[in-house]
């Protein structure tokens, strides 16, 4: 079951703004100010809105806001001392959807860096989460197979529902999920698809690396071709889903495969709340109040970029 959002957080008000500070409860109660990273990637040369060098589509801040979960920009320029340190500052890292290359990008190089943390840490008893959308899902894949072995399947803009595997009903992902919308999610064209890439079932049941590692929770087809669309690791809190859950409330650009029925709203909260409540379960903290706050994508402004774009609102970094 999901974990429980109503217990008391800590007391913090009154401190120094360089006193350490706990954000943690501690113990089965969970910590209740969770600190979540979204990782940036490189902006694209026909953004006409873009500056610096990088951006985090708003969609994915305000999804993961929906659950009561605070967001830090993880920028690509920065060194693996500094990754380090971010790492044990925040309690979960969030690799979104996009455009970039996932071998050779500065999203794939960070991506990787937190990755192999967060094994380490979780190895070591460290909870830790990572949460994969769209590209951010198939960058999970090649973390773990160094190999980029996706193929063109007709997936840019369709809502499909999804073929849930024996697995799915008691994964961590899914098993928290009421009765009625697992049957809305297989039933219903309801999860949105704008990814013109895919890892195929075929490719998964032929790699061992890949089949050893996560466990397929359900799959989709284009017609041609069946692709993992939901995933999670058996050993590690890493979770990867092909669609998009953070689209339903946050994104307006009138395309097919844009759903924003209740139920798809319904199913998205869900989504948000599953992996904040990951992110509870992580100890990790910023050294004192002022670090905390200066990390915050409070500090920056969203750019509107219009409803005619897949992404309505970035935010853009140096």
């Amino acid at each position: 079951m999901l974990a429980s959002l109503d217990s008391p957080g800590p007391v913090t008000e009154g401190l120094s703004p360089q006193q350490p500070h706990g954000l943690s409860t501690g113990g089965a109660r969970g910590n209740c100010r969770p600190i979540i990273g979204i990782l940036a990637q490189e902006n694209s040369l026909i953004d006409t809105f873009a500056r610096g060098s990088c951006f985090i589509a708003g969609s994915f801040v305000k999804f993961l806001e929906s659950a009561g979960a605070r967001v830090v920009p993880v920028k690509i320029n920065h060194t693996e001392e500094e990754y380090a340190k971010l790492f044990h500052s925040i309690n979960g890292l969030m690799l979104p959807g996009g455009c970039a290359d996932l071998q050779t990008s500065g999203f794939a190089r960070t991506a990787r860096i937190f990755f192999e943390l967060a094994v380490k840490a979780n190895d070591a008893g460290d909870y830790f989460p990572i949460w994969g959308v769209c590209l951010g899902h198939q960058l999970l894949v090649v973390l773990i197979t160094k190999q980029n072995t996706r193929v063109l399947t007709d997936t840019l803009s369709v809502a499909l529902p999804l073929t849930f595997t024996e697995e799915a009903k008691s994964s961590r992902l899914f098993g928290g999920f009421p009765r009625h919308l697992m049957q809305s999610l297989a039933e219903e064209n309801i999860s949105p698809n704008f990814h013109k890439w895919s890892f195929t079932m075929q490719e998964y049941n032929h790699n061992v690396k890949l089949n050893t590692f996560y466990k397929v929770l359900s799959t989709n087809s284009d017609g041609n071709t069946d692709f993992i669309s939901s995933m999670e690791a058996y050993k590690y809190p890493f979770y990867g889903v092909q669609w998009h859950p953070e689209k339903a409330p946050f994104e307006w650009i009138d395309k097919p495969g844009m759903v924003h029925s209740v139920t798809a709203m319904t199913i998205s909260f869900y989504a948000a709340i599953f992996f904040v409540s990951e992110a509870m379960k992580s100890n990790h903290q910023f050294s004192c109040r002022l670090e905390e706050d200066e990390a915050m994508i409070y500090n920056f402004s969203p750019v509107f970029r219009g409803s005619g774009n897949v992404f309505m609102e970035k935010y853009y970094f140096d």
